[in-house]
């Protein structure tokens, strides 16, 4: 099955003879870390677990780059085509992209997040750039007779400097494709760079302005039934029986079958399945959870914060506040959110008695195989997953519900089938971003300096909720509090999960999307009690960082920090560390005659290092303030009766565009390695924007989200 065809399938077998028979051309391999591959895959000296990456040259001088990384929309397949298009001296038209199969005998393990595809991938690319260059460069002048010293790459071609003769990559592609890579092929120096800091256009976008990108829902085929399952209305529930008879009487409606996470319907089409839903009889066992409350919640959270594991403990707490001349303490609280990626959960597969297809948009395409295959009992091999565009991402497509859903069902019908969740599906019975709860106190000096820090925090660990970790605490609940950069002699944070049956799961910046508002408006509130500058006070404790204070100098400059501003508006400035990038912010706000908060301004510092593609980095720097002021003025997932209250947008709030800031964005280059870009503009924002209200009402806001300041 294609994404439109579920009849007309390109095998393993076609894709191995298309990519590397005769006449196909140059096929370049190149070995990326890290992602788990079979020992097939592994070469010399670079150890298990290795991905190969492939460049194809057509003899019609076609170029495609097969990119294991998913693009959700953070432009991933555009940066690193950059890099290949690079050092391959290709024309950016000439490129095609497609995304990798997942074959972990070849390809290794897939999966993206954690804003880690440029970090990860970008060098070795450029180096398959090169060695293909090398290797067309080495055929021209065999042909030609002369020393490849007299020729170069330009364009596509390879041209004889003398003679100005030229030969294209095609023309070239079946003889290079005979001769050995070179060991260490040359890289371009940054000055010879003509794409890599440049901006380019992206090269999903004319497919997806002209409405022909394949996202998981648009999968069709002839004939292809539509599923929706429906999911116990409490966490934990299960069905104890079912009564489908109204449901199998609706038109179009084939069938009702039990799987693990509920009950599903299988009709002619979604509609059909929505209707026979609607009328399906389920009788539920609610379990011990049919009570759980938001109060009960934030009970749990307060019940075991004194018994955390410590994460961090610095100098010592206990003298330093001893010898405090003045002790702030606070209470902090963030809650549960979901995903709402605007193309909800789906998936289209076919169990097959010797194989099995899946069709999705997936971060992990590697853990949709590998589910299929457990569920199955097929080996890897026998199980194909074509990956699709995503329509969002933030973590919640790197879990694998809505592929068991696809396949059990497949199984349980005997054909192929494509699940389609509903919005209130995955609101109400998805995966959350941490509820988390925060006790912090903090020490100053005579001269109203921080000399002491303790943070505690009560919050479900992700790693630790799916049995994957079984530390005292689950570092991913303390990102960016344990590893805050402030020089403050001495700092403890403990760490406590407290036991509750509401799915966790990935969310965009993951811990760093909580933990530094804490830190950063409790740090608003040290420099309030001591009399400070927030600005002033960052730049001094990070005094041992000279980035960040090099990136703080160059915010508050742009910013425009401490200017004038017009009655009844007020700035604040937060800054935070993530995935290797350094994003620091200055947020303007003022609050409506109804409370309502207004954001004016954002403006926006960020260090990522080397810079591929301004333009993505701006994007996903307004694209993560978007995300983080809807989370920190609207975003909740809120509990009653066992039930999430929350099941789309009219009551999951999100910015609309006339609510959405003036977005200021600069660059700083530091010369440094790259850094992730995905995720690292949403932790400033919210502290930001809480801070300036902070500065405008002289009251700290100490629970999200804020929507109306009364």
């Amino acid at each position: 099955m294609t994404a439109r065809n579920a009849r007309d399938s390109l095998s393993r077998r076609d894709f191995i003879r298309v990519t590397g028979a005769a006449g196909a051309g140059l096929v370049i391999g190149v070995y990326l870390p890290g992602c788990g591959g079979g020992e097939s895959a592994v070469p010399p000296g670079e150890g298990p677990g290795a991905l190969n990456a492939w460049i194809r040259i057509g003899t019609d001088d076609t170029v495609t780059f097969l990119i294991s990384e998913s693009e959700m929309g953070q432009g991933v397949h555009t940066a690193l085509s950059m890099a290949l298009a690079e050092e391959l001296e290709v024309g950016w038209d000439a490129l095609r992209v497609e995304h990798a199969p997942t074959d972990p005998s070849r390809y290794g393990g897939q999966s993206t997040g954690g804003s880690t595809s440029i970090r990860q991938d970008f060098e070795l690319l450029r180096k398959a750039g090169a060695t293909a260059r090398e290797m067309l460069v080495a055929a021209a002048a065999a042909r030609w007779d002369v020393p490849t010293s007299q020729c170069r790459a330009e364009r596509g071609y390879v041209v004889h400097t003398a003679s100005e003769r030229r030969a294209s990559y095609g023309a070239l592609a079946e003889a290079a494709r005979q001769l050995p890579p070179p060991v260490r092929p040359r890289l371009k120096q940054p000055d010879e760079f003509r794409l890599i800091g440049t901006p380019m256009p992206r090269v999903d976008s004319p497919a997806k302005v002209a409405g022909t990108a394949i996202f998981g829902v648009d999968v069709q085929a002839p004939d292809l039934p539509v599923a929706q399952i429906v999911h116990p209305p409490v966490f934990g529930a299960t069905v104890r029986a079912v009564d489908a008879s109204r449901a199998r009487g609706v038109e179009g409606v084939r069938d009702v079958v039990e799987v693990p996470t509920g009950v599903a319907v299988v009709a002619d089409h979604f509609w059909a399945a929505a209707r026979g839903r609607t009328v399906l009889e389920i009788e539920w066992d609610l379990g011990p959870w049919a009570d759980l409350s938001t109060e009960r919640i934030a009970q749990a959270c307060q019940d075991v914060i004194a018994s955390g594991a410590t994460a961090r403990d610095d100098g010592s707490v206990t003298r330093a506040f001893d010898r405090a001349a003045t002790r702030i303490e606070a209470v902090y609280d963030a809650p549960y959110l979901a995903h709402a990626t605007m193309e909800p959960m789906n998936c289209t597969a076919h169990v097959h008695p010797e194989r099995c297809e899946i069709w999705v948009g997936t971060q992990s395409p590697s853990s949709a195989q590998q589910v299929a295959a457990q569920l199955t009992g097929l080996p890897l091999d026998r199980v194909q997953v074509h990956t699709a565009y995503l329509g969002g991402g933030f973590g919640r497509r790197s879990q694998t519900d809505f592929v068991r859903d696809a396949v059990h069902i497949s199984q349980a019908v005997g054909g192929p089938v494509k699940v389609v969740w509903t919005r209130e599906d995955d609101m109400r019975a998805g995966r959350y971003r941490p509820v988390s709860h925060h006790r912090l106190e903090g020490g100053l000096d005579a001269d109203g300096w921080p000399i002491a820090w303790v943070h505690h925090i009560a919050s479900p660990g992700i790693l630790e909720s799916s049995g994957r970790w079984d530390e005292p605490f689950d570092p991913t609940a303390t990102d960016g509090a344990a590893n805050m950069p402030y020089g403050i002699d001495n700092v403890r944070v403990t760490c406590a999960h407290p036991e509750l049956p509401v799915p966790v799961h990935w969310w965009r910046a993951v811990g760093h999307s909580q933990n530094p508002y804490v830190v950063e408006c409790f740090l608003d509130e040290l420099a309030h009690a001591g009399g400070k500058d927030p600005a002033e006070l960052r730049q001094r404790l990070l005094k041992g960082h000279p980035r960040h204070g090099r990136l703080l100098d160059i915010l508050t400059d742009k910013a425009g920090w401490g200017r004038r501003l017009p009655e009844g508006q007020a700035q604040g400035i937060a800054i935070n560390e993530c995935f290797g990038s350094l994003v620091a912010q200055v947020a303007e706000v003022s609050l409506e005659n109804d409370g309502a908060v207004r954001v004016h301004r954002v403006v926006c510092a960020v260090d990522c290092g080397q810079v591929v593609n301004p333009d993505t980095v701006v994007a996903q720097m307004e694209s993560g303030i978007c995300f983080g002021l809807t989370a920190a003025l609207w975003g909740e997932i809120t509990f009653e009766d066992g039930r999430p209250v929350q099941g789309n947008f009219d009551r999951y709030r999100i910015v609309r565009i006339r609510e959405m800031p003036r977005i200021e964005t600069y660059l700083v280059p530091s010369g440094l390695d790259r850094g992730g870009i995905g995720e690292t503009g949403l932790p400033p924002v919210a502290p930001a924007v809480c801070n300036a209200l902070f500065a405008l009402t002289g009251r700290p806001v100490r629970s999200l989200p804020i929507g109306r300041i009364a």
